[in-house]
């Protein structure tokens, strides 16, 4: 236990410095760049005052490490803006201010987190259940027809795009055959039966795209496991195929299941744009596109962070699953 605490604690550590990385990275992107920085970061509307304004709060004219430092400090301990008439405080951790919409970019980007959390969340509980459950059964079923309808079933899935999948549930079930309504977003605090009803399109849409690539990948691992030596003692021994399959060969071939789930959930929350955009979502992709056609940078850096942040903890908390479900892993 102590060797997996060690470990889960210098996974801890090494997520730190990665999300120092990023945020040094994304600083470097988008406040170091050629041209006038406080008026790409203002926006084309803001008057000469307020480029000025701009200027000073993002101390343009401290040396590069000083002005990183001040970044840094409004992430870790919140900053003073001046707003011309006031000082208003943004608390830790501070992402600055929309200067389209005068609002903090944090409250921002925490009113449209739920909703693409719920959209992601929920999608990745089916494509798991889908994909994986349909490359076990194709790895079962290898060389006969049953493997290969579903082989053709992921293939086609592959090359489907998601909103042609999207259209289609919502004229097919939304419109033709009235089983749900039209998807529009509900809070779960407000309705969690509505919730759940409004989201299953947009999780479907999302999930059968994301499934096929989870069956393919199952399919092989399963295959490469079933051939391991320790596979055929158990079969030798006379353990049932359905304990071979279930118990023994799928955790061995989970490894590159749980990386491809860790990297999928973690730019879904800000990547499933079309998903959002198809069924009206206001989630962080979608304000994201949005803030990058005004040219609000304060607001598209915010994003880059809070998506840089959760692919970062989907593949620490990654890490953690391999130790847990595979035991050949070492440690270190």
């Amino acid at each position: 236990m102590s060797g997996f605490a060690g470990f889960v604690t210098r996974r801890l550590l090494a997520t730190v410095v990665t999300l120092l990385a990023v945020s040094v990275i994304v600083y470097v992107v988008f406040y170091v760049t050629p041209g006038d920085v406080a008026q790409i970061t203002c926006g084309p509307r803001c008057s000469p005052e307020q480029v000025r304004q701009v200027a000073g709060q993002l101390h343009l004219d401290d040396p590069l490490y000083v002005r990183y430092w001040h970044f840094l400090q409004g992430l870790v301990a919140g900053q003073d803006y001046s707003t011309g008439t006031s000082v208003a405080h943004c608390p830790a951790p501070c992402l600055g201010l929309s200067y389209q919409s005068d609002q903090q970019v944090t409250d921002l980007i925490l009113t449209k987190l739920p909703v693409s959390l719920s959209l992601v969340l929920g999608a990745m509980v089916l494509w798991l259940i889908l994909g994986v459950g349909t490359g076990v059964l194709s790895a079962w079923r290898r060389g006969r027809l049953s493997e290969r309808v579903l082989t053709a079933i992921t293939l086609a899935g592959t090359a489907t795009p998601v909103f042609v999948i999207g259209l289609v549930l919502m004229i097919v079930v939304c419109g033709e055959l009235e089983l749900l309504p039209f998807p529009q977003y509900v809070a779960f605090t407000d309705d969690p039966e509505q919730w759940a009803w409004n989201l299953l399109l947009p999780w479907l849409s999302l999930a059968l795209i994301e499934a096929a690539a989870f069956a393919r990948l199952t399919r092989a691992a399963m295959l490469e496991t079933l051939a391991e030596d320790h596979i055929r003692t158990f079969r030798a021994y006379g353990v049932s195929e359905r304990a071979v399959i279930g118990r023994h060969a799928l955790r061995g071939a989970l490894a590159p299941v749980i990386a491809l789930n860790a990297n999928n959930v973690g730019s879904a929350v800000g990547g499933a744009v079309l998903t959002e955009t198809l069924f009206g979502l206001p989630g962080i992709g979608q304000e994201l596109v949005h803030a990058v056609r005004v040219v609000d940078l304060p607001v598209v850096v915010g994003m880059v962070l809070v998506i840089g942040f959760f692919v970062v903890l989907a593949n620490a908390v990654a890490d953690v699953l391999y130790a847990v479900a595979d035991r050949r892993v070492v440690l270190v």
